[in-house]
């Protein structure tokens, strides 16, 4: 699959967190609001978007306070300085170097997971600068939502630039191998962790060799992907024919660093750090931070949706 996407702005995000009551509405002070049976079905894609939009103006108008109660516990996700824990992703989302003038969100999808889990993905607009830099005009975004008790919280983030297959080329890694300071690497791994990383590699391997038969049975029924070119493909059939293709062209892949995480009794995520030594559309494939999310069916794990982007080192 082509598991390697190549430069991923991760100037930001967003995150979200939104409490109801049981029986009424109630804000959480970011201007997002859920319906008092919230707790007793799976948000809509409109919620979802909501909570999406005041985690954007809250980056936007630097808000730090904003943070602590949008984002998960256990939040994992990818940024500036590599992976982020919620410590990071929060001092990192505050944005104190950056100067963001407007956003516009818009193309949002949404993916259910039972009750308990939904992805939603949607086409960033950003005009601003992070650090000095230029944030990415155009960006695909993916966020994953957890409930927890009687809110709902933002569990995992990151973004992957829009450009040209052609025409992009990646930039060098600054420090091969060796992880920014400010990486967050948790320490302990989940009980699932080595199932899904037993199934990162076989899915990994596929791609290699354009192994469409194999990536049927490694993969869930109702799948979506965002790849190296912030090209999102809302299906298995559109995913398949794009990993099955012929633009990659790639000897052996490797997968390490991998930390998996359950967000409910069924699914999990999986980050990591992904290679392949060969070429993508004439381009030199780089290294990858990798994210995938796993759907557990009896004793067997599926893959049911992957972001990657770009590392740095």
């Amino acid at each position: 699959m082509t598991m390697i996407r190549f430069f991923v702005f991760n100037a930001t995000v967003a995150l979200l967190f939104t409490g109801c009551a049981e029986n009424a509405p109630t804000n959480n002070g970011s201007g997002a609001k859920l319906p008092g049976n919230a707790l007793k079905a799976a948000p809509t894609k409109d919620e979802l978007l909501g909570l999406e939009k005041s985690a954007y103006e809250a980056w936007k108008s630097r808000d730090a306070k904003f943070w602590d109660a949008f984002l998960w516990d256990n939040f994992v996700g990818y940024g500036s300085s590599g992976r982020l824990d919620k410590a990071l992703a929060s001092k990192e989302y505050t944005g104190v170097d950056c100067a963001i003038k407007s956003y516009i969100l818009s193309d949002e999808q949404m993916q259910l997971f039972g009750n308990e889990v939904a992805l939603i993905t949607f086409k960033a607009k950003v005009n601003g600068t992070c650090g000095g830099q230029e944030v990415p005009s155009d960006s695909r975004a993916a966020s994953m939502y957890v409930r927890a008790g009687a809110q709902w919280k933002k569990a995992f983030h990151a973004e992957s630039a829009i450009v040209d297959p052609i025409k992009f080329q990646a930039k060098p890694v600054l420090k091969k191998g060796i992880p920014n300071q400010g990486e967050a690497i948790p320490a302990h791994r989940d009980a699932g962790t080595d199932a899904m990383l037993r199934m990162e590699k076989k899915v990994w391997e596929a791609w290699r060799a354009h192994d469409g038969k194999s990536i049927e049975t490694l993969t869930a029924r109702d799948l979506s992907f965002i790849n190296i070119f912030g090209t999102y493909f809302a299906n298995k059939a559109d995913a398949l024919e794009n990993w099955t293709g012929t633009g990659c062209d790639v000897k052996s892949v490797s997968i390490s660093d991998a930390v998996g995480m359950m967000l409910s009794p069924t699914v999990g995520i999986l980050t990591f750090r992904g290679g392949a030594e060969g070429s993508c559309y004439g381009q030199k494939v780089g290294p990858i931070w990798g994210t995938s999310v796993y759907v557990k069916y009896g004793d067997d794990w599926k893959w049911a949706f992957g972001i990657n982007v770009p590392a740095r080192w």
